[in-house]
């Protein structure tokens, strides 16, 4: 098992690839119908999770059609220091969503085409004559992956989890190998694909993706907490995370307690630069309800971006870690999972887990950001996306009727 392997969404891939479908439903009730109860139950199903998931801090923000049913924050950020609704935290993949709706705007408004070749604008990547944009966006191009299944990468960053990465840096570790499948014909993870789109992006347009990100996403969606940094640093109150994730790298014996600050390693090797960002649970569920209306996008484009068109036309494949047969629970569009009827993003790296979720049908939305105690570790140093286990707890809570897929039992 790759030791980044609980970094990615690649664990939501394996959790969900056997969940069942959800029946589509229509109805959309009035804000005068969200029951008033809500707020408590869902208050006792962080509770639960707190104790059941080892969880040293939950911040859960929940909206229906855009009027408030909870927003609180439980737990501590660190020993004596109670974790709030202010506080903020690393976005991770949720940044993707809005490099995929760049990415349509800028197709929108003929900069570029889907289908433009990588080519086009970035000549000396190898193969970027037989993948185009809209492969990246889809992670469809079969470019490998420089993280999951990447030993060298992963040892190189365990090492040192305050490294600076570059772009170079990254991509020396995928570009040059194999294509592990023709582009377009199957799907994997892979953050290859979008250091790639932004550069292109980039070259495009004449602009750094942190300015197309602000002038075309954030400021556009009213994202003011949403802030963009290759470094470090995060902007004060800070919710700290813990992790036990380095146990194997650093040789540290099952048994022997390991449990180390993660909340300052440096984020530069997660995806696009410009768009490894920090947030706050209020952005959060914004760009859950934004991103999952469309609100920035022509219809044509939105449909896009939530299609399922993948679902039986992908495959496991030998020798790729995050190559898998698109299903109910877990479909991949344009920068979204599509869930059931529920689209979501849910990043999971250095002892932060959270999840943003949005219930088109019924304009619910969700997000979750949360971290982790030691227990929550096992021998090896893995966990498992506990915001996004607690985010479909609530959204059944929500919606029972269009409740996301669970994950089968481990």
């Amino acid at each position: 098992m790759s030791v980044l392997r609980r970094l990615s969404a690649a664990v939501a891939v394996a959790l969900l690839a056997a969940c069942s479908p959800v029946p589509l439903r229509s109805s959309t009730p009035t804000p005068t119908e969200v029951d008033s109860g809500k707020a408590e139950a869902i208050t006792r199903i962080v509770r639960e999770a707190m104790d059941r998931d080892h969880l040293a801090a939950a911040i859960v923000r929940v909206t229906v059609d855009g009027k408030e049913v909870i927003t609180e924050a439980f737990g501590e950020s660190m020993t004596g220091v109670p974790a709030t609704a202010a506080m903020h935290f690393r976005n991770g993949a949720v940044a993707i969503s809005y490099v995929a709706t760049l990415l349509l705007e800028l197709a929108e408004d003929g900069t570029v085409a889907l289908d433009d070749k990588l080519s086009t604008y970035l000549p000396e990547v190898p193969h970027s004559d037989r993948v185009t944009l809209r492969q990246l966006a889809q992670m469809t191009s079969g470019i490998p992956d420089y993280v999951i299944g990447n030993t060298e990468m992963n040892d190189a960053l365990y090492a040192d989890p305050f490294r600076a990465w570059s772009t170079h840096d990254l991509l020396r570790y995928a570009v040059d190998r194999p294509l592990l499948y023709e582009p377009g014909t199957n799907w994997n993870y892979a953050h290859t694909n979008y250091v790639l789109l932004g550069m292109a992006l980039e070259k495009a347009t004449g602009e750094t993706m942190s300015d197309l990100l602000s002038d075309k996403v954030l400021r556009p969606l009213g994202l003011t907490n949403t802030v963009a940094s290759l470094t470090a640093d995060i902007p004060q109150p800070v919710l700290h995370a813990f992790t036990s994730e380095r146990r194997q790298a650093l040789k540290i014996p099952a048994g022997t307690p390991f449990y180390e600050e993660s909340t300052f390693w440096n984020p530069s090797w997660t995806i696009t630069h410009g768009a490894i960002q920090t947030t706050n649970i209020y952005d959060l569920e914004a760009t859950a309800s934004a991103i999952g209306s469309g609100r920035l996008l022509r219809g044509e484009s939105y449909e896009q971006m939530v299609s399922t068109d993948l679902r039986g036309k992908t495959r496991a494949q030998p020798g790729c870690a995050t190559c898998m047969a698109m299903t109910e629970g877990y479909t991949y569009g344009l920068g979204l999972v599509i869930s059931g009827n529920w689209l979501l993003q849910n990043p999971m790296f250095s002892g932060y887990a959270a999840t943003a979720a949005y219930l088109p049908a019924q304009k619910i939305a969700i997000a979750v950001a949360a971290t982790f105690e030691p227990e929550a570790f096992d021998d090896t140093g893995d966990y498992s996306n506990a915001a996004e286990a607690l985010f479909r707890r609530i959204g059944a809570e929500m919606a029972p009727e269009d409740a996301p897929p669970m994950p089968p039992p481990r």
